[in-house]
């Protein structure tokens, strides 16, 4: 028989059909040779012309039936047994094996095989009868979703505005026709039908498998159907009704055999019908690993795998007798929300307790800890609060879900897990939930696996599937990153209970995403009072006809004596009486405790009150000593043999020259920053496109070994040996998504700086949701405070409009100061500032500013989001540098702050941010000599200064920096005004007029002089794009705005 695998063996190339045909793997032989009841004899050759089956696409199943025959020949059919005896009995080519008659029923040549054994079957068609039963089986497995019973409602092939059509053999014929997901049955109430045309390779399919579904006599009606695009096939691979009675051996891609090893056709129908086409629907053949498939397999196919104890069916009844809708379900049966405080809620006479303008209550967010019943382990669970923007809230589960396993040290996802909720329209339309997929398995960003549970209720708001998606399935979207999809009735809770108990032993085994899809239905409208009838009246004229989930699992359950019908009408009862008392004790409440809603808490930062511990800040500035070494490491590779660029190393060598000469630029300050940070046992982590280079090539905190692939560098780890660990990744090209990520990051712990930084300041648009609905206005609906960390590269450098501006006045105008009051001062007037602000928004114009910002940002005792408009050209300019002296401890006076009714002069210890930088030039020596004060933010200021000095304006003309924009430093503005008493006042920027900051600071400049004089603009002129195209009209225009704020009489005259 070493003949028959010697020919085996040399007809491996096959072609791309025939290898479609080879489904099964070889299967090695679990017995020893000494077990086997024959050995080969003979070592010959065999034609494939005078044995055709033996060819490439059968060589495994031959190989694997002749491993079996040798066991036992009564392993194998008949016909096997009798040709492997003649092959090992020495038959020549052909002999062993006869070609199957003709069609038209002659059998010729038959004798010849009679000769040698007696009677023999057609070998040809047992082995392809056996291919084609695995392809089948594997069919099965690929396409079983498509006629699942997935629909409670039975309604799956209703159009919108038609009757519904007859359930029968039409309605199956309609389903099968299309080799598409657009048709299967997972439609509860019949709004997935969509208007397709099937090609002939599908209708060639679908005709195959109907033939074996349907009795013999509707072949010719199939046959007449598909008559028009010359379908020339007869059942499925050759297989007949006469064929469902034979006995097949299945092979190791299935798991219906449960013990047994070969099972009838009509068997292995029933089998896989019932592992695949009932109320669970399974997409998981695009998986790309064997395992993982094979491990589905087992888990939908293995016969009675789907059984629940009695015990287990009356607690899910019991679970289902206590749920409600939607959010409130998950407040008061998973997180466990007091149902009192739940009842508060909806009592909208009850004041709020906290600042802020808190939510709706579908929007809260929810903290707790609970007992599992079963691990009998304290469980913490936090439902996120989130705003109405559908799937917003994705990426930013999934950053605290990463914040939460890197603070454990869980690097394998076996402590903390998220689970994200869908629905079904918004899953399919936002575009985040493909962002955030796209994160799960890049090594900074995976969470190492969410499971997703996709509610589809088969309509969004009022607009049907067919208008709202292109593809077939809400879900596809899933299959980018090989996530399972498992589609399952949600009328049957045991098949739902089933499949979740699956999916979440997938994420526990793979550590991958994977997705439940509860096909269901919406009994009722959008919201309490929508009115559902207008647009889909089919749909709920059966909805109203349709039993509810808790009754018709009621009635199974019943009828199986789990539970009597008493039992069950006392458990609804029990529970109603809970309710009645929980609502009786939220009417004893009279203010409504905002915090308590609070998803991410942070114990031991605040009060117990939830206040800040103080309202001082130290100083951020760290010792000569500190900053040398951080210094050092930043100009060093702390690696032995790595080999870096030789530009890197002149960068590096630029670096050691500025820690000798003791200043320091853009990159070298920030450098000291997360160094002084880290040492201290913050842990910092800086995200974004390009930050491990940056952008401009000037960070470089991820050195390459220029010899070794993947040998990398971070020098930043390597500050002390008890430092906090310095995380710095490149993201995907993605703003929202990993905006979201990092915010989520940042919840976690008050005890990290978390940044992202955009590659151009204009991408955060692309992020405008997180932006908008978490980082401005989080914490005044959600008692949440963020200390976010936005870096902006921001100016404009002739570039064009798409690079140049970070859009500063959309984040201005989102500030939440008073324009028009004069705030309060006292002694801690900064610090209390920031503490009632919604955000921070800085633009520096120094190293040494960026660096205590960043570090205030951290020793500040509360948490608010930052936002920096980091620099371009600053990055190299040559004035753009700041001495160690701006950052070192010891005393300093940070200015004589001066105003009419309040004077103030306060001392402190150490160098800190500079919210405003006054002149320090003749102009301040001589300050009744000063005829225009220039005020300004950010890079323009060099420009300005240059200007004024080719002028020879130097004591006529005082420049003032604006560095902390918002909350606006009315008092040091107060104090700069009153320190020129004779001189006029502009802003200057060198963005638009209806952009950059001057509709901002003007109203608040003029409430600072009680409205005394006009605050005059010197900038561009308004425009609908950021920056011109053009070099040259870039230089115009700086040329006009330089003249108009030099100009001493421009403004003369004007009112």
């Amino acid at each position: 028989m070493h003949r028959l695998r010697t020919t085996v063996a040399r007809l491996r190339p096959l072609t791309a059909a025939q290898a479609a045909l080879s489904l099964s793997q070889p299967r090695s032989l679990a017995v020893e040779r000494s077990l086997r009841t024959f050995q080969p004899t003979r070592s010959l050759i065999t034609s494939v012309a005078a044995e055709p089956f033996l060819n490439g696409t059968s060589s495994n199943y031959v190989e694997e039936m002749y491993y079996a025959w040798l066991e036992n020949p009564r392993n194998v059919h008949k016909s096997w047994d009798i040709f492997f005896r003649n092959a090992n009995a020495g038959a020549q080519p052909g002999a062993a094996y006869q070609s199957p008659p003709p069609l038209n029923g002659t059998v010729q040549g038959l004798s010849n095989v009679q000769a040698l054994v007696g009677t023999q079957l057609n070998v040809e068609k047992v082995v392809e009868d056996h291919l084609a039963v695995q392809s089948l089986i594997r069919a099965y497995q690929v396409r079983g979703h498509h006629i699942a019973k997935l629909d409670p409602l039975d309604i799956s092939c209703v159009d919108f505005d038609d009757a519904p059509c007859t359930v029968g053999f039409h309605n199956v014929v309609n389903i099968l026709l299309v080799c598409s997901h657009h048709v299967a049955q997972l439609d509860p109430v019949g709004i997935m039908a969509a208007d397709l045309k099937p090609t002939p390779s599908t209708i060639n399919w679908s005709y195959g498998i109907i033939s074996l579904f349907l009795p013999s006599s509707h072949w010719p009606g199939l046959h007449a159907l598909f008559s028009h695009v010359s379908v020339v096939t007869t059942g499925f691979y050759g297989l007949a009704e006469s064929d469902l009675d034979t006995v097949f051996r299945l092979p190791t891609t299935t798991f219906i055999g449960g013990n047994e090893s070969a099972l009838p056709l009509r068997e292995i129908i029933r089998r896989l019908e019932a592992a695949y086409c009932q109320h669970i629907g399974v997409e998981f053949m695009f998986i790309n690993d064997m395992e993982q498939c094979q491990w589905i397999r087992q888990k939908f196919e293995t016969p009675g795998v789907m059984q629940f104890s009695l015990e287990e069916k009356r607690t899910l009844l019991a679970r289902m007798i206590r749920s409600t809708r939607g959010r409130l379900n998950v407040l008061a049966n998973v997180i466990r929300k007091e149902l009192d405080q739940i009842f508060c809620q909806f009592d909208s006479k009850l004041e709020a307790a906290d600042e802020g303008s808190g939510d709706v209550k579908y929007h809260l967010g929810m903290y707790y800890k609970r007992m599992n019943r079963v691990s009998k382990r304290h469980i913490s669970m936090s439902l996120m609060a989130n705003p109405s923007h559908l799937e917003a809230v994705d990426p930013v589960v999934q950053g605290k879900t990463k914040a939460e396993q890197f603070y454990c040290g869980d690097t394998e996802g076996k402590r903390v897990m998220s689970i994200l909720l869908h629905g079904d329209a918004a899953f399919a339309g936002q575009g985040i939930v493909y962002e955030t997929f796209h994160l799960s398995d890049l090594p900074s960003y995976t969470t190492h696996g969410t499971i997703h549970v996709v509610v589809n209720n088969q309509i969004g708001f009022t607009t049907d599937p067919r208008m709202a998606r292109s593809s077939p399935y809400p879900t596809d979207v899933a299959r980018v990153v090989n996530a399972p999809i498992f589609h399952v009735n949600a009328d049957d809770p045991e098949a739902v209970m089933y499949v979740c108990n699956v999916a979440a032993e997938w994420r526990n085994t793979f550590h991958k995403d994977v997705v439940v899809d509860l096909v269901c239905y919406r009994r009722n409208g959008h919201n309490e009072i929508d009115e559902p009838m207008f647009t889909q009246p089919l749909m709920y004229k059966r909805i109203k006809k349709q039993k509810s989930v808790l009754q018709t699992f009621a009635e199974k359950v019943i009828a199986e004596g789990v539970v009597t019908a008493q039992d069950y009408e006392e458990e609804i009862a029990g529970y109603d009486k809970i309710c009645e008392e929980a609502y009786a004790r939220s009417k004893d409440e009279k203010i409504l405790h905002i915090k308590h809603w609070l998803d991410s808490p942070w114990p031991g930062f605040f009060t117990l009150e939830g206040r800040p511990k103080s309202m001082s800040c130290p100083s951020t500035g760290i010792s000569e000593e500190e900053l040398s070494h951080i210094g050092n490491i930043a100009s060093s590779v702390p690696v032995e043999d790595f080999t870096i660029h030789g530009g890197l190393s002149r960068i590096l060598k630029g670096r050691a020259n500025m820690v000798n000469q003791r200043v320091c630029d853009w990159a070298l300050g920030e450098y000291m920053a997360f160094g002084s940070l880290l040492k201290e046992g913050i842990h910092v982590r800086l995200s974004g496109q390009d930050v491990e280079r940056g952008t401009f090539s000037h960070r470089h905190h991820v050195l390459h070994d220029q010899n070794v692939d993947k040998r990398i560098c971070i020098p930043m780890n390597h500050v002390s040996p008890d430092q906090a660990s310095y995380t710095v990744c490149n993201s995907s090209l993605s703003e929202y998504g990993v905006l979201g990520f990092e915010l989520g990051f940042a919840m976690a712990s008050p005890n990290a700086l978390v940044l992202w930084e955009a590659q151009f300041g204009d991408f955060h648009n692309t992020a405008q949701c997180i932006i908008d609905q978490f980082i401005s206005s989080g914490q005044t609906k959600w008692v949440r405070q963020n200390g976010i960390v936005l870096l902006l590269p921001h100016g404009m450098e002739g570039m064009g409009p798409e690079h140049s501006s970070a859009r500063p006045e959309r984040f201005l105008q989102m500030c939440n100061d008073d324009p028009d009051v004069f705030p309060k001062l006292s002694e801690d007037f900064a610090m209390r500032q920031l503490y009632d602000c919604n955000w921070i928004i800085v633009n520096c114009s120094t190293p040494a500013n960026y660096y205590h910002v960043l570090r205030r940002q951290i020793l500040q005792p509360f948490r608010k989001p930052l936002i920096i408009f980091t620099p371009k050209s600053l990055l190299r300019h040559p004035e753009a540098k700041s001495s160690f002296d701006d950052m070192l401890p010891g005393e300093h006076r940070q200015g004589k702050q001066k105003c009419r009714k309040f004077r103030m002069k306060k001392k402190c210890e150490g160098t800190h941010f500079k919210r405003l930088i006054s002149d320090d030039g003749p102009a301040a020596a001589s300050p009744e000599k000063v005829k225009r004060i220039i005020f300004c933010s950010g890079k323009i200021y060099y420009e300005l200064t240059r200007e004024r000095k080719n002028r020879c304006m130097d004591d006529s003309v005082a420049v003032v920096r604006v560095e902390q924009l918002s909350p606006f430093p009315f008092d040091l503005v107060k104090a700069e005004t009153e320190r020129y008493p004779h001189a006029d006042l502009v802003w200057c920027q060198e963005e638009h007029k209806n952009q950059g900051y001057y509709d901002y600071v003007k109203p608040r400049i003029r409430t600072t002089i009680n409205k005394s004089k006009q605050v005059w603009y010197a900038g561009r002129e308004p425009a609908a794009a950021p920056a011109t195209g053009n070099k040259q009209t870039h230089l115009a225009e700086l040329r006009r705005l330089l003249d108009s704020a030099f100009d001493l009489e421009a403004f003369s005259g004007k009112l």
